[in-house]
C-alpha cells in the first residue's frame, strides 16, 4: 500500500483524521455508504452492502500488507438513526489488519447501530483495532459476531475516546481446534458519558485459547458496565480462557459495574476471571511528588501506566504510538476546551 492519503471530496476541510500512517489504505463510509479512495492490495476487496454497510473479503492465502483503515463519518445530511451490517471474510491461511474509526462532524444527536460479522478461515490471522471518537451527544452500538475456524487467530482492540453513550458487544464462537481469540478494550469517560461492554465467549472445540482485558478510566459522573461470560462446552477440553476487567475511578461520583461469569461443562480446563475498581494510589503519588514531579503530572503518569498493557496489545508499532498520543491528550484534558466541538481533533 502507498503511504499517500486522498480524502474523499465530501469530507470538509476542517476534518482530518490524524491516525493514518504509512502503509495504510483508506476508505470512507459516510452515513453508512461506502465511498471510494482505498488503494487495496491484491486479493482484498471492499464493497457496499445494499441498504448501507460494507463487505470486506480477503482471498485464501493472501498476506495483506499494511493496514486497511475504514473511516466511518456521520454528518447532518443524514441525521436519522442508522442500522448497518458489515461483513468481513478472511480466507484460509490469510492475514489481515483492519483499523475502524468512527467520527461525527456536527453536534447532532446521532444514533448508529453497527453489526460486524467476522468469519476467520482456518490458519488465518486477523487483527482489528477500533477507535471510537464521536461527539458527546451521540449514541453508538457496535456488535461483533466472530466465527473462528481451526488454528485461526482473531485479535480485537477497542479504544473509546469520546461519545455520549457507547455500547460494544462481542459474541465469539471458537469453532475449530487450536484457535485463539484475544479481546482488549480501553474506555475513557467523563462528564455524563455512559460506556458498556458485553462479551460472550463460546469455546466449542478442544485445545483453544481466549483472553479478555478491558480497562476504563472514569471521571465526573461517568458510568461504565462490563458483563463478560465464558462458555466452555463439554467437548472443549484443554481450553484456556482468561478474563479481566479493571477500572480507575477519579471521582467518587464515577461508577463502574462489573459482572464476570464462567459457565464450564468440561473438566480439564484452565479458566479464570478477575475484576477491580479503585482510585489512584496515594502512596505512589506521594512517592513521585517527593521526587519533584507535580501532582497533576503524577496523576497523569499513573493513569498512563494503568492503560499501558491494553495499548501494548496493538502489534502495529506506528499505530500503537499514535493511539498512545491520543490517549495521553485525552487524559491531559487537551480536548476539554472542545466540549462543544463535534470533531475532537483525532
Amino acid at each position: 500500500m502507498e503511504g499517500k492519503f486522498t480524502y474523499t471530496p465530501e469530507i470538509p476541510e476542517v476534518f482530518r483524521c490524524r491516525v493514518p500512517l504509512p502503509d495504510t489504505a483508506q476508505a470512507f463510509v459516510i452515513n453508512g455508504l461506502v465511498q471510494g479512495g482505498a488503494n487495496l492490495p491484491g486479493g482484498v476487496s471492499l464493497a457496499e452492502v445494499s441498504g448501507g454497510g460494507s463487505h470486506i473479503a480477503v482471498e485464501k492465502g493472501v498476506k495483506a500488507p499494511g493496514t486497511l483503515q475504514i473511516i466511518a463519518v456521520r454528518d447532518s445530511s443524514a441525521g436519522t438513526p442508522l442500522n448497518l451490517t458489515h461483513q468481513i471474510s478472511v480466507g484460509e491461511d490469510s492475514s489481515f489488519s483492519l483499523l475502524l474509526c468512527s467520527h461525527t462532524l456536527t453536534l447532532d444527536s446521532y444514533s448508529t447501530i453497527d453489526t460486524i460479522a467476522l468469519n476467520a478461515g482456518p490458519k488465518s490471522v486477523t487483527e482489528v483495532v477500533v477507535m471510537q471518537n464521536e461527539n458527546n451527544n451521540s449514541s453508538h452500538e457496535t456488535k461483533f459476531v466472530l466465527n473462528i475456524a481451526d488454528s485461526a487467530l482473531v485479535k480485537i482492540t477497542i479504544v473509546t475516546l469520546h461519545g455520549a453513550k457507547i455500547s460494544n458487544e462481542v459474541v465469539a464462537h471458537i469453532n475449530g481446534e487450536q484457535a485463539s481469540c484475544e479481546l482488549n478494550g480501553l474506555c475513557l469517560a467523563d462528564g455524563s458519558q455512559e460506556m458498556s461492554t458485553i462479551v460472550n465467549m463460546h469455546h466449542h472445540k478442544p485445545n483453544c485459547h481466549s483472553s479478555q482485558l478491558f480497562k476504563g478510566i472514569l471521571d465526573d459522573d461517568a458510568r461504565s458496565s462490563f458483563a463478560g461470560k465464558i462458555f466452555v462446552d463439554r467437548d472443549a477440553q484443554k481450553t484456556e480462557a482468561y478474563q479481566a476487567n479493571h477500572n480507575l475511578l477519579l471521582k467518587r461520583t464515577a461508577k463502574a459495574f462489573v459482572q464476570p461469569q464462567l459457565v464450564i461443562y468440561a473438566d480439564d480446563v484452565k479458566c479464570s476471571h478477575g475484576a477491580t475498581s479503585g482510585r489512584l494510589d496515594e502512596e505512589a503519588l506521594f512517592y513521585m511528588r517527593s521526587r519533584g514531579i507535580g501532582r497533576d503530572e503524577a496523576k497523569l503518569l499513573q493513569q498512563l501506566a494503568f492503560v499501558n498493557d491494553v495499548l501494548e496489545t496493538i502489534t502495529n508499532e506506528n499505530l500503537k504510538i499514535r493511539l498512545e498520543e491520543l490517549v495521553e491528550s485525552r487524559l491531559r484534558g487537551e480536548f476539554s476546551h472542545c466540549a462543544n466541538c463535534s470533531v475532537n481533533c483525532c
